[in-house]
């Protein structure tokens, strides 16, 4: 038998790190350790004149803490804290804030963790998945710590929902009802709000549970945020056709305004068509909610009535129903129209979000649901931008009309604004 001539290549070793890895984390201990300093420094010039009785510095530098390890998005960075020593006894201490002394983990590695939950990755396997991402060195990451996290994050989203709310004012709202499956055959219904300030800023208003879509659910959510002290009214609340948030709208913030939204509304006709005539009718709406006025979308509509209504008289009917619904935006700046058209910015946001529900059948609490995913919109809210004519907000609070979109110039809308 001849002998073979292949080589056993050689094992890489577990514990290698590629060279561009090893620079990045030299680089992020130096870039740490230099804020360290000048944190540190700031603290000693704040204390360069208190002096001892015989002319000694009080406050002065003392060594290092221990080392410890922080995991960080390229690995584990092991990190020194310095430390000071207050000589005159007054209890000066060092407690650096880049640092904090009880920090295991970069706030990005922790952003991950409810990600992980909701993509259906189990507690006893988060070890395995980071280490796919942070490398072999995820260490303290254990099934208790994620538990412990967990309940952490519960108790944070209770405290949120009861927050003051007595200082916030909100011009526009979206508002949707999203559905995760938990335990076996129970389902979660989300019911979300993200507002808009006066300033143009995005910011999540609620995160609750309820029974579907129901009003008694909205009822329960807007009730509880008029009691915390959010009594004024939005100006225009956008969501879907869930007749639910509109009844329980109508009978707390009565003074707002409804808007449909026409990604939902569209979706909603075209599944009563059949397939060969969805485009002709998708353009027909197109021409609707795109026409530069409201004469202009009213004959729009029209058109589309006539032109469908004698073949597909129910898809008709859907549209005809919520006319003024969702002709409102009209009456607000057109910089807004691209946002206040559609429930887009809750959308897209719970695209990430909408992930738990086709996991495994058995998926968690609806209490740890909740709060995974309170965790992922409180971490997209640091990302969204403000809307655009956010300096035409202040005119739409002091309720100064607006028709196609452009401002109605009188007297009485000068002297508002």
């Amino acid at each position: 038998m001849a002998k073979s001539t292949l080589k056993t290549l050689p094992q890489p070793e577990k514990d290698v790190i590629d060279p561009l890895t090893e620079l990045l984390r030299t680089g992020a201990r130096e870039l740490i350790a230099q804020a360290v300093e000048a944190e540190l420094q700031a603290l000693l010039d704040q204390h360069a004149e208190h002096r001892l009785p015989d002319g000694r510095q009080a406050v002065v530098r003392n060594g290092y803490l221990p080392e410890r390890t922080v995991q960080t998005g390229i690995g584990n960075v092991d990190i020194k804290v310095p430390k000071v020593r207050d000589r005159s006894g007054s209890g000066v201490r060092f407690n650096s804030t880049l640092l904090p002394p009880y920090l295991k983990r970069a706030r990005s590695v922790e952003e991950v963790l409810p990600w992980l939950y909701l993509k259906g990755v189990s507690t006893g396997d988060y070890q395995e998945a980071l280490a796919a991402l942070l490398g072999d060195q995820a260490r303290g990451l254990s099934a208790n710590t994620i538990s412990r996290l967990k309940q952490h994050w519960i108790d944070e989203h209770r405290e949120w929902c009861q927050r003051d709310l007595s200082q916030s004012r909100y011009v526009y709202w979206w508002a949707d009802g999203v559905y995760s499956n938990v335990r076996m055959d129970d389902r979660l219904c989300l019911l979300v709000i993200i507002g808009v300030t006066e300033h143009g800023r995005k910011e999540l208003v609620a995160v609750e549970d309820g029974y579907r879509e129901s009003e008694a659910s909205w009822s329960e959510l807007l009730s509880g945020l008029r009691a915390r002290g959010l009594t004024t009214s939005p100006k225009l609340a956008i969501g879907d056709g869930a007749l639910g948030f509109w009844k329980a709208l109508a009978k707390c913030y009565p003074d707002t305004r409804h808007q449909r939204c026409w990604v939902h509304k569209s979706a909603n006709i075209l599944s009563a068509l059949p397939k060969s005539v969805q485009p002709k009718v998708k353009a027909a709406l197109h021409e609707i909610w795109m026409a530069e006025t409201q004469d202009e979308a009213h004959k729009a509509f029209d058109r589309a009535l006539v032109r469908f209504e004698s073949k597909y008289p129910g898809a008709m009917e859907r549209l005809r129903k919520d006319r003024e619904e969702l002709l409102a935006f009209y009456d607000f700046p057109a910089e807004h129209w691209v946002h206040i058209r559609t429930t887009n910015p809750i959308e897209s946001t719970f695209s990430t979000v909408r992930l738990r529900s086709k996991r495994a059948r058995n998926c968690g609490s609806r209490e740890t649901t909740l709060a995974m995913v309170y965790k992922l919109l409180e971490t997209a809210q640091k990302r969204w931008k403000r809307i655009k004519g956010f300096d035409l907000l202040a005119l739409v609070v002091n309720n100064v009309k607006f028709k196609d979109g452009e401002q109605v110039q009188d007297q009485s809308d000068r002297n508002a604004a």
